[in-house]
């Protein structure tokens, strides 16, 4: 009986094919596109997600097979017990293995943070509360606590003073206590030799600065008055005269859409109420612009006592020198808001 020849080819191609198909499977289902987005997108993993919330948040911007593949390594590659917070990035060259590791291995991307000048902590801790992992009542109890606010070197009044309105490159996962390290750093930053040599000159601390930058934000809009409200304020304080400043009473009664400040409301029993009290209130009414601190550094030199919003409306000033005068420029101002029914 003849014997058999073995052929090589007869189980060498079947393999080679089997191998190619699997090796083009793999491609398709690893290797190839993972977005099919032209744009880089973001995702956002909290403390409260796993391997199937992380899916869902990728699904609508991946393709089918894609999300094939990255749900299959990240539920068997032990992801759900160790999911990292943070903002990731998928950029539209992105293959599956990439997306994998970048999320496996907490490879965030950084985001561009910009600090309002917020009137109240209340508000400020809500506005970051939309841009960050971080909770409103966290940020604004942390604030509000005299002991950790003593560790950066303030109380829950001058705090406000910390924050300079800027852009700055964090982490949307970042938790407060390195969020607010990092303001009290960019803070000192920002008072360089230049501006501290500039308050030392007025007799005025950093936080002293910045409260009465918030003022003068308060007061108007018009940049280029600036430095001639806050040489008004400097004016004052040398004589040790009340600041008599509107919007001290504004934030003392905690209604800022108060359009015209009456007699009964200078009475208000508050540390905040210039008209009661010399000197300026216990810390900054807001969080005061870069411009408003560098107009009170760099304040024109005048001997103005006196100012009262301009009658026409500008958002301007008149300014005086002698109290008569400065009652002639208030009785203009005031008949003219009689004259357009503002209460």
């Amino acid at each position: 009986m003849a014997k058999k020849t073995f052929n090589k080819k007869t189980y060498l191609v079947p393999a080679i094919v089997s191998m190619l198909a699997i090796i083009a499977v793999v491609c398709y289902f690893f290797f190839t596109g993972f977005s099919y987005s032209k744009e880089t997108r973001y995702i956002y993993i909290d403390s409260d997600d796993n391997a199937d919330s992380v899916c869902a948040q990728l699904a609508p911007i991946a393709s089918r097979h894609s999300m094939t593949a990255l749900c299959t390594l990240l539920r068997h590659s032990g992801y759900d017990d160790n999911v990292l917070t943070g903002r990731y990035a998928i950029h539209p060259d992105d293959g599956v293995i990439t997306v994998f590791r970048r999320l496996k291995n907490g490879q965030q991307a950084p985001m561009m943070l910009t600090i309002p000048e917020s009137r109240t902590i209340n508000r400020l801790a809500g506005t970051l509360a939309h841009k960050l992992m971080l909770d409103s009542a966290t940020i604004a109890c942390t604030l509000a606590d005299s002991a950790y606010c003593a560790k950066l070197g303030y109380t829950p009044q001058t705090v406000p003073a910390m924050f300079v309105p800027n852009t700055y490159e964090v982490y949307w996962n970042v938790d407060i206590d390195k969020f607010l390290q990092r303001m009290k750093k960019e803070h000192d930053a920002f008072w360089n030799y230049d501006r501290m040599h500039k308050a030392e000159a007025i007799g005025l601390s950093a936080n002293e600065v910045a409260t009465l930058a918030s003022i003068i934000d308060e007061e108007t809009a018009n940049v280029d008055e600036k430095p001639m409200i806050a040489g008004m304020y400097l004016n004052r304080m040398k004589q040790n005269m009340p600041l008599q400043a509107d919007p001290t009473i504004k934030f003392a009664l905690g209604d800022f859409a108060i359009k015209r400040v009456r007699l009964g409301m200078l009475t208000t029993a508050s540390p905040y109420n210039t008209y009661t009290n010399t000197g300026l209130p216990p810390g900054p009414i807001k969080i005061a612009s870069v411009k408003g601190i560098d107009a009170v550094l760099n304040h024109v030199a005048h001997d103005y006592l006196y100012m009262c919003a301009k009658e026409d409306f500008s958002g301007t000033h008149n300014f005086a020198r002698t109290y008569k005068e400065h009652l002639q420029n208030a009785a203009r101002y005031s008949k003219a808001l009689n004259e357009r029914g503002i209460n």
